[in-house]
């Protein structure tokens, strides 16, 4: 960085995307090829990026793979995957191999109802106010449902009203929640337009001062359950079967190994979440958000051996996904994702999802119980090294092979593959 560096640049936000990348070039000192690079925006129109984010400089674009074998509620779907990460994609796919049995994975996404909170300070005689509230319900709901019209000739819209008082460092807050159905939206916008807006009411109900009125990402009416079952042979054997069922005890009665088994999961449904531009922090903070809900963090899939020596595996996580409005619409790859699995319905999109994050965790458990996670990280750990080294074309599988058989899986072998095999020589 240059002496006379600052982060400190106003009026950066109103500068076009080139312009902005000037600005950061004359403070960072990057190069052409650098710039060249961060230009390149892919398959995203570069007026699009601009309108979805503020301050773009640049894309970054991330592999788009399509996970095979998948069968859903008795249907062939392929599975778009945007993910960084090695062998998730081929994991996914071969775990869904084994989960083909009748209508393979069954999964079934509950109610599109999310949250809309709204907290109330200063209150006296906070749990009467609670249930004066209450009393004055249906003008709330009404008033609610004003704001989007659209919604509510849909069919959705706010269908409830909850009310808490929680405790607090400085005193009792009544808390009202806004249950609204918002169809095949993620649904923020319509649930915090909402949450505003009855937020004066609920003053004047309650004499007390309003806070917060935001959207809950614990999207604890939007579970969506998934189960499936699978011959032991098709995992390795009953020895393969039962070693998958001690992993997931381990994951129920160890908070530690829980928090690595749902990241697992989280591989397959963030990947899919991806491919299709979804809120994908709102999805994470959901998901850890319902294993914690006893008050000890738990695994969010379970297996079992049942009455007929089949492994059997359940999964119920919450999944808060839209296929209209915000990034989904925007971005064109997105369309494409959905036109690839035929989605019409948020609740497909859900559906899909869990079904995805139930096999990426089969996936992981039998790898883990078996030859470790880690052979499979590695063949694609080589590929990488390989290209970082300078391999190109055939060379590269050729250069990952030898490291893979040689057990040095490291840059600098693969360097010295790379400069030998390159000139020739026979290693």
């Amino acid at each position: 960085m240059k002496e006379n560096f600052t982060s400190r640049l106003p009026g950066f936000y109103k500068k076009g995307i080139k312009e902005r990348l000037e600005t950061i070039t004359r403070l960072i000192e990057l190069s052409d090829e650098e710039k060249k690079l961060l230009l390149n925006f892919g398959n995203l129109d570069p007026k699009i990026a601009d309108s979805m984010i503020e301050n773009v400089i640049g894309g970054m674009t991330y592999p788009f793979a399509i996970a095979t074998n998948f069968k859903i509620n008795n249907r062939d779907i392929l599975v778009p995957m945007v993910i960084e990460e090695s062998s998730v994609v081929a994991a996914a796919s071969n775990a869904a191999k084994m989960l083909r049995e009748g209508k393979g994975i069954v999964a079934i996404a509950d109610r599109q109802y999310m949250i809309g909170q709204i907290h109330i300070v200063n209150v006296t005689a906070p749990r009467c106010k609670a249930l004066k509230i209450l009393e004055h319900k249906d003008e709330i709901l009404d008033y609610a449902n004003q704001q989007d019209p659209v919604l509510v000739k849909l069919g959705g819209g706010a269908k409830d009203l909850e009310v808490r008082v929680v405790e607090t460092r400085r005193g009792p807050v009544v808390v009202v929640h806004l249950i609204v159905d918002v169809l095949d939206a993620m649904g923020a916008n319509a649930v915090n337009t909402m949450a505003e807006a009855v937020a004066p009411l609920l003053t004047k109900i309650t004499g007390g001062n309003v806070v917060m009125r935001i959207i809950s990402n614990n999207a604890v009416y939007r579970i969506v359950r998934a189960w499936a079952r699978t011959k032991p042979e098709n995992v390795g054997g009953k020895d393969v079967a039962e070693r998958i069922v001690w992993a997931s005890l381990l994951a129920e009665a160890d908070p530690y190994r829980a928090a690595t088994h749902n990241k697992g999961i989280m591989n397959g449904i963030i990947a899919v979440a991806l491919a299709t531009a979804q809120d994908h922090r709102a999805i994470e903070a959901g998901a850890h958000a319902y294993a914690a809900r006893s008050g000890s963090y738990k695994p969010l899939s379970y297996w079992e051996i049942d009455e007929e020596g089949y492994l059997v595996g359940s999964l119920e996580v919450p999944l808060q996904v839209g296929i209209i409005g915000g990034a989904v619409r925007v971005h064109p790859i997105a369309q494409i994702a959905l036109k690839i699995m035929e989605v019409r319905k948020a609740r497909e999109l859900a559906e899909i999802m869990a079904a995805v994050g139930l096999a990426q965790n089969l996936a992981a458990l039998r790898a883990l119980v078996t030859e470790g996670i880690q052979r499979g990280h590695m063949r694609l750990h080589a590929k990488n090294l390989a290209v970082m080294a300078g391999a190109t074309g055939n060379l590269i599988d050729k250069v990952a092979e030898i490291m893979i058989k040689d057990g040095k899986i490291r840059f600098d072998y693969a360097k010295e593959l790379v400069e030998k095999l390159s000139k020739g020589e026979k290693i």
